[in-house]
């Protein structure tokens, strides 16, 4: 047993820890965050909107005052070596869910910074790395050098970005190594019957903007009940023209211009084609990478609906009568392979527990209210999250020590694989 302090400075016992005494080099960071924001903030705002930059730095302290309790619950074994791709958003979260958090039962990490983002994610390693001094690498070479000369002599893989990408790498793996892939998800919303109008659009605006739209919980497709659909959908039109648009440094607006190239592109194509359908917004300026909030309503959703993953402001929205035809459709095709989380607002028991099956739930609130890094997330759909190793996939709900724990073979492991 290890004595270590917690974040109040308080003497604690750590059982099970490999790096126990690392633990102090949280406190260090988490002190940081806490009490000096503002060079982080101003970071972060240069790819973020100002309200999704002081949210993620939230997340991230609320996530090192849970390190030490979740590493004590699910006890991963001591890992030689992690590597880490790493997403092109979310960098402070993802660098303390993915780099500070496993450097208590890791020996030595190595990230690689995606391309979109490197030079901000360098500078936040640096500014970070002054505090913690642990044994996390940063690595700017290509993928192919990074695959051969950090990520093959690696025990533990983690990938987040697209599922194309990540089963291109897979193979590639030798055997004995835990890959943990990371994706998105679908993510519908859904307003059933009983539904209260005011908040489920109040919830909808806050996830489906969050960052200008770029973030992975927002959701890709709307499901509202026709008895519901127009007092929803006037009532999020006039929600949506309330929205202050603005620079990333402006503390008052509600949405930002788009960052990513990519998504910028693919968002502007979706709504050249569903033209037909949008009601309000929709107008793409590509000087100043602005999207107007846009909301098209219409079509029919069936388990062959190819859905795009928006990364953009985009409220996608169709209407169903059959609660029950709904959960077939959700629960099948597409929507299985891309189960990530779910809401559900109003009276739908049974899609609820259709749903819980697949995927994440909540109900009468967003996937925002459950954000928890210290706990396991996702659902059981393998292009949105699953663990692997030597050849075994299992789509579930990932957290990096639980997942360690469960099925690294130096922890033990003797699950059965399943899909």
């Amino acid at each position: 047993m290890t004595p270590v302090a917690d974040v109040s400075g308080a003497a604690i016992v750590a059982e099970g820890i490999p790096f126990a005494e690392r633990y102090e080099a949280l406190r260090r960071v988490r002190a940081f965050l806490a009490e000096e924001p503002e060079e982080v903030h101003a970071l972060l705002c240069e790819i973020s909107t100002h309200r999704a930059a002081g949210y993620e730095i939230q997340a991230a302290i609320s996530t090192l005052d849970g390190a030490l309790a979740e590493v004590e619950q699910y006890r991963p074994g001591r890992v030689p070596s992690l590597a880490v791709f790493m997403p092109s958003n979310v960098m402070l979260y993802s660098y303390v869910l993915y780099l500070l958090v496993p450097s208590l039962y890791a020996e030595r990490l190595v990230f690689r910074p995606s391309s979109q983002v490197k030079g901000q994610m360098r500078r936040l390693h640096e500014m970070l790395a002054r505090h913690h001094r642990l044994p996390i690498e940063l690595t700017e070479a290509s993928q192919r050098t990074f695959l051969h000369d950090y990520v093959r002599p690696a025990e533990v893989v983690v990938f987040t970005g697209a599922y194309d990408n990540a089963e291109q790498i897979r193979p590639q793996l030798r055997p004995g190594q835990l890959f943990l892939f990371l994706g998105s998800g679908v993510n519908p919303f859904v307003v059933a019957p009983g539904a209260d109008l005011d908040q489920a659009v109040r919830d909808a605006v806050e996830i489906r903007l969050l960052n200008a739209g770029q973030d992975c919980l927002g959701p890709d497709l709307f499901c509202v009940h026709q008895d519901l659909l127009d007092p929803f959908v006037d009532a999020l039109v006039k929600e949506v023209k309330g929205l202050r648009y603005g620079p990333y440094t402006d503390p008052d607006a509600d949405y930002g211009p788009i960052f990513y190239e990519g998504a910028l592109e693919e968002a502007a194509l979706y709504l050249a084609r569903n033209r037909q359908r949008i009601v309000h917004g929709g107008g793409v300026d590509f000087r100043t990478r602005r999207i107007e909030p846009a909301v098209a309503v219409g079509g029919q959703v069936t388990p062959r609906t190819q859905l795009p993953e928006f990364f953009a402001p985009v409220f996608n929205i169709v209407g169903y009568r059959d609660t029950q035809a709904l959960a077939a459709t959700l629960t099948t095709g597409i929507f299985t392979e891309r189960a990530l989380g779910a809401s559900v607002y109003g009276d739908a028991p049974g899609l609820i527990e259709a749903l819980g099956r697949r995927t994440t739930v909540t109900v009468q609130c967003n996937l925002l209210s459950i954000d928890n890094g210290n706990a396991p997330f996702g659902g059981h759909g393998r292009m949105a999250n699953y663990v692997a190793l030597d050849g075994k996939l299992w789509a579930e709900p990932i957290l990096l020590s639980k997942a360690v724990a469960e099925h690294f073979t130096g922890a033990g492991n003797v699950k059965e694989a399943g899909r």
